[in-house]
């Protein structure tokens, strides 16, 4: 650009500046939001494929090959053994195993013998001697009328009357096309030539020669390259902002938020969350220890004093039940319940509070 505009004369240079400064105000008001708009649709786009498409495509992809296709091959293999079986299988046994023997053996011992004797003892003989001789002598009688009834009086009028005939037709018609020809092109061709040839042809040559192809080359040379060399200039320099612009805004978003929230995790939120998860640790023990201590004696006790109720209900059931409908005399079961104070049962040996494997974690 610059070059040119250095060989370009004052005038040329002039005219190449003001039309440079407009355009370089629309291409950076217009093509540059434009061209940042295209990058961020490219780079939504390549991100889409990636983290989407891209995946979505090969799972449905493997689905149809682990899933659809056995399921569609096994289902055209059922199809075509169906088909076989009521279509082909029974018409080609029935032609295989019927049919076809049957066919060749009447060929072999009916069809074939009769036909050559008919042949042999029947047709050759009437054609030698019956249709043959007969028909060339009906052929000799057509002949000989054909040719003295026609060929010879339709040769004779051929050469003596039509061929004359059509000699004088087509001279007469040689000269009415050339008369007509002739005409046709004193009014429709000569004419026409000569305006083309002496008016419009010179004409337009002159005008295409001094005056439309300097235009084109001028308009070409000093307007049309000059702004789309600038509209391409302009293009890969908004390219280059926008490009700019979006690293800036990936390092304001790591310095402003990644980093940030880096730090905020490793040095705020994982400490707080370990101490937490101690403190959790530590207060599990602490009621795991109180309810083996405090809670877990309770609920023994009350599982005592449920059972010693149970039992005292049975006997006192069997003891209605005995004084109303009678029953054979027995001896008093002696009651099996603890005492609240105690941890031994009436006539048993000391049972233990807790079991065996809640003392060894104690």
């Amino acid at each position: 650009m610059e070059l040119e505009e250095a060989r370009a004369p004052g005038g040329e240079g002039c005219l190449v500046g003001v039309v440079r400064i407009p355009v370089k105000i629309v291409a950076v008001l217009i093509v540059l939001p434009l061209r940042m708009v295209w990058d961020l649709l490219v780079a939504f786009a390549r991100m889409l494929n990636r983290t989407v498409l891209g995946p979505l495509g090969q799972g449905l992809r493997r689905l149809y090959e682990l899933l659809l296709l056995p399921v569609l091959r096994g289902t055209g293999w059922l199809i075509g053994v169906l088909f076989k079986l009521v279509f082909y299988w029974p018409w080609a046994g029935l032609w295989r195993y019927v049919v076809l023997p049957v066919g060749q053996a009447a060929y072999a011992y009916l069809l074939r013998p009769t036909g050559l004797g008919l042949w042999r003892y029947l047709l050759v003989p009437v054609w030698e001697y019956g249709l043959l001789p007969a028909g060339r002598g009906i052929a000799w009688l057509l002949a000989g009328a054909v040719r003295y009834l026609f060929v010879l009086p339709g040769g004779a009028l051929y050469r003596y009357v039509l061929t004359p005939v059509g000699h004088g037709l087509r001279w007469l018609g040689r000269g009415f096309v050339a008369g007509v020809a002739w005409v046709g092109k004193a009014v429709f061709v000569w004419p026409w030539v000569a305006l083309w040839r002496y008016v419009v042809r010179p004409v337009a040559g002159g005008a295409w020669r001094y005056l439309l192809a300097p235009v084109g080359r001028g308009v070409w040379a000093y307007l049309v390259v000059p702004v789309w060399q600038v509209l391409v200039s302009a293009w890969h320099l908004a390219g280059r902002v926008s490009r700019a612009l979006g690293r800036g805004l990936v390092r304001l978003w790591r310095w402003a938020v990644v980093r940030p929230a880096g730090w905020l995790r490793r040095h705020v939120v994982t400490p707080v969350g370990n101490v937490l998860r101690a403190g959790w640790a530590a207060g599990r023990r602490g009621v795991r220890a109180v309810h083996r201590q405090a809670i877990a004696p309770v609920g023994r006790a009350a599982a005592e004093v449920w059972r010693t109720t149970r039992l005292s209900v049975r006997e006192a059931r069997a003891d209605v039940r005995r004084a109303l409908f009678g029953g054979p005399p027995r001896e008093p079961a002696r009651s099996r319940a603890r005492t609240l104070g105690s941890n031994r049962a009436a006539g048993d040996t000391p049972a233990p509070e807790i079991s065996l494997h809640k003392q060894q974690q104690g």
